[in-house]
């Protein structure tokens, strides 16, 4: 098969980029707006991207109206996230944050995710979490730089890590986790997922 991307609608573009990239992580990511409101949102377009200083990356889209989501509004407004890693015990909870709720409304208390307060960030973070980030805003990007009103693109948010919490039980000694304890999920194409207990190990060469 041959696929020409610039003869693709978005649709189908996006369609074929995340049934093959995969496994992606996934950044289930807490914010609060400036009336105090908290979110939470599940984000597959997200990776590490920089370790000086500690920093990663998530791609928010639109929504389907065409309007930012309320991760994007929060983040513009207060400058601070949480960033929590999904394990396959909390799969269900992080779908169902993932709809779309009108604005004001907090997934923490509309889906039952129990919450913990963070130490250097106002979000919360989700209580269970093995590992959460918690963040301030570098940079927001606006890509393509000069969006279409037909296609409103997407914002690239730079993340940079303050704090972790790592849950003891995950790791395999004072320095290393073990991927088995940590066991997350990865996004596949439509509505698989993938989990992270399966591992080989490749030494670079020298």
């Amino acid at each position: 098969m041959r696929l020409d991307f610039t003869a693709l609608d978005a649709a189908e573009a996006y369609r074929w980029m995340t049934a093959t990239v995969t496994p992606r992580p996934i950044a289930w990511v807490a914010t609060r707006s400036a009336e105090g409101v908290d979110n939470l949102a599940p984000f597959s377009f997200f990776q590490v991207v920089c370790d000086v200083p500690p920093t990663l990356m998530l791609s928010i889209g639109p929504r389907a109206d065409g309007s930012e989501k309320d991760t994007l509004r929060n983040l513009r407004e207060r400058g601070e996230l949480t960033i929590q890693l999904v394990s396959a015990a909390q799969a269900e909870a992080m779908n169902a944050t993932s709809a779309a709720l009108p604005h004001g409304i907090s997934e923490f208390a509309h889906c039952g995710v129990a919450a913990l307060p963070s130490e250097r960030v106002a979000p919360p973070r989700v209580a269970g979490a093995a590992v959460v980030f918690e963040c301030r805003l570098a940079q927001i990007m606006s890509y393509p730089a000069a969006p279409s009103p037909e296609h409103p693109g997407h914002h690239l948010v730079f993340a940079e890590i303050l704090l972790a919490h790592i849950d003891d039980a995950v790791l395999s000694d004072a320095r290393h986790v073990d991927p088995a304890r940590l066991d997350l999920i990865g996004r596949l194409g439509g509505t698989g997922y993938a989990t992270t207990r399966e591992l080989i190990h490749l030494r670079r060469p020298g």
